[in-house]
């Protein structure tokens, strides 16, 4: 097996990053039984296949390594053969898969052995070279039975790698998503008519640069422009509520897992009136409709959750807040919308309950379906979706305390109060047995409170 100089060895510039846990495991292998399967690489010494042993045994400092050395008789041949091994050889997030997937489509249909759109058996079989009948061009079904994968599982992998936007498959790369093709076919379908517009938009403007119309070339390419980062907008959306789902349902999981029995009785002295702070949130005893618990909210929220009362004083909140979601457990809100002053953006349907989403501000509205249930599992799907870690969040009634220990567990800092002294103390116990630590009575640093206006930390 020849060997070759390992600084000769030229590497593409379109080949898949390296995994570091396996360069890993390749040079303790490499280190203690050699190379076992030398690298490939064509006559010009380019990398065709093997870049993590390549890596490797970089990282052990070698200067020469084995290679297979093949004949190709172009740059397409050589990058189908690089394509095929890495399919065969490497384990693969769907995302990857599905990127393979469709570059060796269309470098079988470049060299003509993919059939196109609208060929048939029989003029697949009318291919001849001289006379002699030729192997016809291989149809999606016979693609997919080599890939190991059904035909719709092979359309669709094809069409998550060219449906989502390049930007968006690298905020995807390397997370839990990328591992999901349900959650990537969501995320591919959203924004379809902006992205099918832009293609009819992208031919436009090269016919009339074809006949020499510059000025309809450059308007139809600034519509491209557009509609490519509405796309983009609206894919981002998706792959963050995609996130917030999945965050959704394992922050459940471990609330169910973990024992919250509440405490009946309290050592504090709980009275209405009273403001505790617990860690970095602060909850109030009173009513949230007056300037006494406005006055202790922070300058800047990300997010107010509420719950729809049947007296209902909360309009102020859409102007403390970025965004300000309203749950009713059934029947449709929009005569509530409708006759309250707050600027109505859409409604979300999550499991049984009517979310309202209200901002001063357009906020888009997530095109994918959402699969969460419960009410902690809306809580946490709504915190993930629209606010970051150290975000303030806004909660005009305690319920069961579900937002305060969401925002606990999420790194959200929570602002939440109710008139109801009894809800007030299970929230106060169930936040100390969740945390373990202990609750402090902020009647004499209301002052402090009352006339600072905390900065948000976006």
């Amino acid at each position: 097996m020849p060997t070759v100089a390992i600084a000769q060895i030229k590497i593409g510039l379109n080949r898949r990053p390296v995994k570091g846990e396996k360069v890993n495991e390749l040079k303790e292998s490499i280190k203690a039984n050699g190379l076992l399967n030398p690298i490939t690489v064509d006559q010009k010494l380019n990398l065709v296949a093997g870049l993590h042993r390549l890596t490797a045994c970089k990282l052990l400092g070698l200067e020469a390594i084995e290679c297979n050395i093949v004949a190709y008789a172009g740059a397409d041949q050589a990058r189908l053969a690089e394509i095929d091994e890495n399919l065969i050889r490497n384990e693969l997030e769907p995302l990857e898969r599905s990127e393979l997937w469709l570059e060796r489509d269309q470098i079988l249909e470049r060299m003509g052995l993919r059939a196109k759109a609208g060929d048939n058996q029989h003029t697949l079989n009318q291919n001849t070279a001289g006379g002699e009948t030729i192997s016809p061009p291989k149809r999606t079904v016979e693609l997919a039975k080599e890939a190991g994968y059904s035909e719709r599982t092979f359309q669709h992998g094809k069409q998550i790698a060219k449906s989502i936007h390049p930007e968006v498959k690298q905020l995807i790369k390397g997370t839990a998503i990328a591992d999901s093709p349900t959650a990537l076919l969501n995320i591919a379908r959203a924004g379809t008519k902006e992205r099918t517009l832009a293609e009819s938009a992208q031919q436009a403007s090269e016919s009339a640069l074809a006949r020499g119309d510059i000025a309809e070339a450059e308007r139809q390419a600034k519509i491209v422009e557009e509609l490519q980062a509405q796309q983009k907008e609206l894919q981002t959306l998706a792959y963050k509520s995609a996130v917030a789902q999945k965050a959704a349902k394992l922050a459940v999981k471990k609330t169910q897992n973990k024992s919250e029995t509440i405490a009946s009785t309290s050592p504090h002295p709980r009275q209405a009136g009273n403001e505790w702070i617990l860690g970095r949130h602060l909850v109030y005893c009173g009513d949230t409709s007056k300037p006494e618990f406005r006055n202790l909210l922070p300058s800047d929220a990300a997010l107010a959750i509420a719950t729809l009362s049947t007296t209902w004083e909360h309009n102020y909140l859409v102007d403390e807040a970025r965004v300000v979601a309203v749950i009713r457990s059934e029947g449709q809100i929009y005569d509530f919308y409708k006759h309250n002053q707050m600027p109505f953006q859409y409604e979300l349907l999550l499991g049984n309950l009517y979310i309202g989403i209200f901002s001063h501000q357009t906020i888009l509205k997530p095109q994918t379906p959402i699969n969460v249930e419960g009410v902690e599992g809306i809580i946490n799907y709504l915190l993930n979706l629209y606010t970051n870690p150290n975000n303030f969040v806004i909660a005009p009634f305690m319920g069961h305390g579900e937002i305060l220990i969401a925002c606990e567990r999420l790194g959200r800092i929570c602002f939440i109060g109710d008139s109801n002294l009894e809800l007030v103390n299970r929230g106060l116990n169930r936040w100390q047995t969740w945390t373990g630590k202990s609750i402090h009575n902020s009647t004499s640093s209301t002052a402090s409170l009352t006339t600072t206006k905390f900065p948000v930390d976006i």
